[in-house]
């Protein structure tokens, strides 16, 4: 991977981590036609620059992040169910990682859900406190997330809306859970490639890639969280149907999109 590579992928993840459209996903089909062979390396990669993207919500949000101590138990009773799922299935979302029709699949079929998101579920109590049980249920749809394509932004952000939660507070809830989530996933892939991440032009890229995905992600959360608000998810819905059905043609045509 040289580093110009590093830096697109690294702003894709920056755009998509926050938008309810698969950072996952997108980094997957960018790896694909920028030709990057997927290596121990460039799979530890996609993960860890999602280092950069938490510590954009950190920043932003460093007044509400650091309330309280009843805060921070609702954020681990939330990233409970994917710990334990994500620590489980650990080999199999590896192989998932490297489909792209998987990817085309879950993009079209999140999609069509998103089209229909505030009919279903924008219907917000007045009282937006986020409970135990609330954060858990959350949680649970933030499980979804492990297969690529699907979102974990999108997942969240609905989950909190079957809560009742207005869009902004169930976006924000979703940024907040994204840091522990992301970080343990980060941590987990350093502690198991340590050895390949620490070589010298590998920690170089890295580090390069996590300020980049640090920078962009700063820029999506605002531009979403405006957006959202205002427009809800129907031009995200679109988007996620235009672009699953390509690669699905493109498939169907024989084109290779099998990661290299």
């Amino acid at each position: 991977m040289t580093t110009f590579e590093a830096i697109i992928i690294a702003i894709v993840e920056g755009v998509t981590e926050f938008l309810p459209v698969s950072s996952t996903g997108h980094m997957i089909i960018t790896q694909h036609f920028l030709g990057i062979e997927s290596t121990i390396f460039v799979k530890a990669f996609t993960v860890n620059i999602q280092f950069g993207a938490i510590l954009s919500v950190v920043v932003l949000y460093w007044k509400r992040f650091f309330q309280s101590f009843n805060f921070y138990w609702k954020l681990l009773v939330a990233f409970f169910p994917a710990a334990l799922i994500g620590f489980l299935l650990s080999d199999y979302i590896d192989v998932l990682l490297e489909s792209v029709f998987v990817v085309a699949v879950m993009l079209l079929l999140g999609g069509v859900v998103m089209l229909f998101v505030d009919k279903w579920f924008n219907k917000p109590s007045e009282k937006q406190e986020i409970t135990y049980p609330k954060a858990f249920k959350i949680g649970l749809f933030q499980c979804i997330a492990m297969i690529p394509g699907v979102s974990r932004s999108m997942a969240t952000i609905v989950g909190g809306m079957t809560q009742k939660l207005t869009r902004k507070n169930a976006a924000e809830f979703s940024f907040f859970l994204a840091v522990p989530t992301m970080f343990a996933a980060s941590a987990y892939k350093m502690l198991k490639d340590y050895n390949v991440l620490l070589e010298k032009s590998n920690l170089s890229t890295l580090l390069i890639g996590n300020i980049v995905s640090f920078i962009v992600a700063m820029l999506a959360i605002r531009f979403f969280i405006n957006f959202l608000t205002k427009y809800g998810f129907k031009v995200f819905g679109y988007y996620r149907i235009i672009v699953g059905i390509l690669l699905l043609i493109l498939l169907a045509l024989g084109i290779d999109m099998k990661m290299v």
